[in-house]
């Protein structure tokens, strides 16, 4: 009964475990979105569905909401967050302090000891009659600033993981955006072919009516049928890749269904280029160089928690010793700390210091390579630009031109379907190429929005030729 006592008044020394419900909601600590898609709401994966609604998008789709949709629903997106999550969690788990622990020992109970018996005779010891009973309490103290040195550590950490999440945030906007963009240029592709189609519905028309009326070979109605049935066939093949385009942008929000028909911007707006030195001044946006600060920090922080584990941590106890044969309750105290000869933590130290000074070349490293990604992709757009201005200024008028008085002087017996045939295929080709140049200039401007965290995206804008 004496025993029971003693370790429930022990026990009743150890504090109780305390149920706390708490929740851990996203916190970037020292992140801050950049400006680029910051007016749009982030993922909260705790509250939203696993999949953007289907059957509830509009018919045509704009940028922003395609945008909207993506960083609400994109699935990679929601894994970035969740694990941004889980480091401010393991944050507060890297300021907790040590369990104590508690020990029962029981002694001389038993065993081979024979007992005499008042009647003379004796037996093996069976009984607890003499057993000593000591039940210890005992807590780990860290020495050196542990604790706090390996919470630090983990904020750090946590605050790696917000960059993460703004680095994935805008490259779920470029992705979405660059998605929107191929779409965008296969409607118009599509809407390029669908015209030459009827155009050479219309040339094959003349021409049969030609060759009806005995004025030319039956074989340039061949040669027509020729040209009608391939720009069908371009028309068919356009279709394909316009259903496998609206998929694949569908799936930057998550979604295996596309849920619209068609997506609405204008690939012709293009503006003046921003200045290469406004890109460069804002090229410290960029979170694959802007985390670099907090990537010295947690090094540093890594380098101290480190250091201090050269300490070793004392561990002090305390606790009651009961003696059965006399009765008697003795105290015990108790400290250990394990004495630093041969582990001293060095290999660990060095391998901290090493990094550390590693991340100062990493983060020129990063430096350099988005700069020079920066001035090959504004070269990328100048180019791009340069084309566009002078297709659609002076080749394409020239070529329309040059088409429609080839065909009216086919009509009239001045030109052979041959010279026909050559227009309308120099036609469709500067199209289609101003086509690829307007693609080729937004896709470089959505890749130095994302290399500089800047609002560049001009597919929501008026034209120049709507401007004037």
């Amino acid at each position: 009964m004496k025993k029971l006592v003693t370790l429930t008044l022990l026990l009743s020394l150890v504090p109780a475990p305390v149920l706390v419900h708490t929740t851990i909601l996203a916190d970037a600590g020292e992140v801050n979105p950049r400006p680029a898609g910051n007016d749009l709401p982030l993922s909260n994966p705790s509250e939203d569905h696993s999949k953007a609604p289907e059957g509830q998008l509009p018919v045509e789709l704009t940028l922003r909401q395609a945008r909207a949709l993506a960083l609400r629903y994109n699935p990679e997106l929601a894994v970035s967050i969740w694990e941004e999550r889980s480091g401010k969690a393991r944050t507060v788990q890297a300021g907790l302090f040590p369990n104590p622990e508690i020990e029962l020992e029981v002694e001389n109970f038993g065993g081979s000891r024979k007992v005499e018996n008042p009647d003379g005779t004796s037996e093996k010891s069976k009984r607890f009659d003499e057993a000593e009973m000591k039940v210890v309490l005992t807590q780990q103290i860290e020495l050196g600033g542990k604790r706090s040195k390996r919470k630090k550590v983990a904020e750090s950490e946590h605050n790696l993981l917000g960059w993460d999440v703004e680095a994935r945030r805008l490259d779920t906007i470029t992705a979405v955006t660059t998605a929107f963009i191929e779409l965008l240029a296969l409607q118009e592709r599509l809407e390029l072919t669908n015209g030459l189609a009827g155009l050479s519905q219309d040339v094959f028309n003349t021409v049969s009516e030609r060759v009806n009326a005995g004025k030319v070979s039956p074989i340039e109605a061949t040669r027509a049928k020729i040209a009608l049935s391939t720009m069908q066939i371009e028309q068919e093949r356009i279709k394909r890749e316009l259903e496998a385009g609206r998929r694949h942008l569908a799936a930057t929000w998550g979604s295996t269904d596309p849920g619209f028909q068609r997506v609405r911007g204008n690939l012709d707006a293009i503006t003046a280029l921003p200045p290469y030195e406004f890109l460069i001044s804002r090229i410290e946006q960029n979170p694959d160089i802007a985390r670099w600060e907090a990537e010295g920090k947690q090094r540093e922080a890594a380098l101290r928690l480190e250091k201090a584990q050269r300490y070793p941590d004392l561990t002090i106890g305390g606790g009651v010793k009961h003696l059965e044969e006399s009765n008697d309750q003795t105290y015990i105290m108790g400290m250990a700390l394990p004495l630093p000869f041969f582990n001293r933590n060095q290999g660990a130290i060095g391998e901290a210091s090493i990094n550390l000074q590693k991340a100062r070349d990493e983060r020129t490293a990063a430096e350099v390579n988005t700069r020079a990604t920066l001035d090959e992709t504004y070269q990328t757009l100048l180019s791009a630009y340069n084309e566009v201005t002078i297709l659609r200024d002076t080749i394409l008028p020239g070529a329309e031109s040059a088409f429609n008085a080839t065909n009216e002087g086919y009509r009239e017996g001045k030109f052979s379907y041959l010279d026909v045939l050559d227009v309308q295929r120099g036609l469709f080709e500067a199209k289609d190429t101003y086509i690829n140049s307007l693609r080729a200039y937004h896709r470089a401007l959505i890749a130095l929005e994302r290399l500089t965290a800047e609002n560049l995206t001009t597919l929501e804008r008026v034209s120049i030729h709507e401007e004037e």
